[in-house]
């Protein structure tokens, strides 16, 4: 089944979450290769692909984990979680419909 991940950034955030960004796609990298990754990305934090200095407000990683406590965990355990990029984090179940 898929999980949605929904990390929202603390304020102040964009340094740490430079620095932290490799490692975070080092593992969306070894989801995509084990074919669990749908989607990933960040929310900028104003309506532009490249938002500058005022950097995003959070990201959004959509996976497939044996269940919820796995999708969890994978998310406890994620750069932006450990560094404290993210204020906080929701993982919640995702039903694809479309395309």
């Amino acid at each position: 089944m898929h999980y949605a991940i929904i990390g929202t950034d603390q304020e102040e955030s964009l340094e740490a979450r430079i620095s932290a960004r490799p490692d975070h796609l080092r593992r969306l990298e070894k989801l995509k290769e084990e074919g669990r990754l749908l989607l990933a990305g960040p929310f900028p934090a104003i309506d532009s692909k490249d938002p500058g200095p005022v950097g995003f407000t959070g990201s959004l990683i959509v996976a497939a984990f044996p269940d919820l406590t796995s999708a969890k965990a994978w998310a406890d355990q994620d750069p932006y979680t450990l560094t404290g990029v993210y204020a906080s984090v929701t993982v919640t179940p995702f039903k694809k419909v479309l395309p």
